[in-house]
């Protein structure tokens, strides 16, 4: 159980949240392991699958704290809250402030995000020597730095995205090169993403949608419209701001899956190929991805802005609610994910 920005996370699946006066206390095995004064508290959010009590449900309803119910694997199951506590001007202002500073915003993600991918680059790097001298590596890295300065000498959204789409071809470009166990049956020539048509393209584009999805998850829990973008075109049926978002994290999902064969976790026999071409993770590979994407996210990580250890799975929820304490106004800018 952490508190992080005065929402409590309950990321124990055996806890149990219970009311004792005006505090909520937290409970594992019947033995209290936490109480947490209510005055303290704007949101709870819970992992788990023993729940609550009634009556702190009823007291969190009275004093409209929302609480939402997550399943351990991160896909948002319900919210359980009173008279809506500012939900529609919240998303009203959602709405005002990304029209008035989607530039702002589309420049700072698309600059974190460019800066991480030189970080999953720089990784292989510093465990591989023998790749520091390849002049297409070196040349991808100056693109992506480069890339960093055009996005904010941009003039429009669409500028940004131009740029960020020159760099992510370099970046795809050289991605084969981070494959860097020799032992691997395949190779990665070009991103492929409608269908995906090799193993490795299959994993991103299976990994890539487990993030968006837990970031969807966790903009519902904060109140803000995950259908609403600032640089995402709006389609009916996608989650674009979760798309904005989980741009400044891909660099974890690219990491995870280079990983997954390095390590030779996944294998020819983890996929299998359509008649059309498309080539997909069968139910045994998605077995393991879902196990090491579940056992990565229980991992401890140092959030680079509060300075403070968190289970990585949390990350989605921590850059939601910072994105939400800036609509609001709580804080004067949004603070993209810097891998460090």
């Amino acid at each position: 159980m952490r508190r992080l920005l005065n929402t409590i996370y309950v990321t124990n699946e055996n806890m149990y949240l219970a009311l004792d006066g005006e505090n909520l206390v937290c409970r594992l095995d019947n033995e209290t392991v936490l109480r947490v004064p209510f005055d303290n508290i704007e949101s709870i959010v819970c992992f788990n699958y023993v729940g609550c009590s009634p009556a702190l449900m009823g007291k969190c309803v009275k004093k409209l704290i929302p609480i939402n119910f997550i399943s351990p694997q991160g896909k948002f199951l319900a919210k359980v809250c009173g008279e809506t506590k500012g939900n529609v001007f919240l998303r009203v202002q959602q709405i005002d402030k990304f029209r008035e500073h989607g530039l702002q915003l589309t420049q700072n993600t698309m600059a974190a995000k460019l800066s991480n991918t030189r970080k999953v680059i720089k990784r292989t790097l510093h465990d591989n020597p023998d790749l520091r001298e390849d002049e297409e590596i070196k040349n991808t890295l100056a693109v992506l730095t480069d890339g960093i300065y055009k996005v904010y000498n941009a003039s429009s959204i669409e500028e940004v995205v131009g740029i960020e789409g020159n760099c992510a071809q370099n970046y795809f470009a050289v991605f084969n090169k981070l494959l860097t166990n020799r032992d691997i049956p395949f190779t990665f020539e070009l991103r492929s993403k409608r269908p995906p048509l090799d193993p490795v393209n299959a994993a991103l584009s299976f990994v890539y949608t487990l993030a968006t999805s837990e970031y969807a998850s966790a903009l519902e829990t904060v109140g803000l419209d995950s259908y609403i973008g600032f640089f995402h075109s709006l389609r009916s049926g996608r989650t674009s701001l979760a798309s904005d978002l989980v741009e400044e994290a891909r660099c974890i999902a690219e990491r995870f899956t280079l990983t997954l064969f390095n390590l030779q976790i996944l294998g020819e026999n983890d996929f299998e190929k359509q008649v059309s071409g498309a080539v997909w993770l069968n139910d045994t590979g998605r077995k393991k991805v879902l196990t090491r994407w579940q056992e990565r996210k229980r991992k401890d990580m140092v959030h680079p802005v509060l300075k403070q250890k968190i289970p990585a799975g949390l990350l989605p929820y921590v850059q939601s609610n910072l994105l939400a304490k800036y609509v609001r106004g709580d804080i004067d800018e949004y603070p993209p994910f810097l891998q460090k």
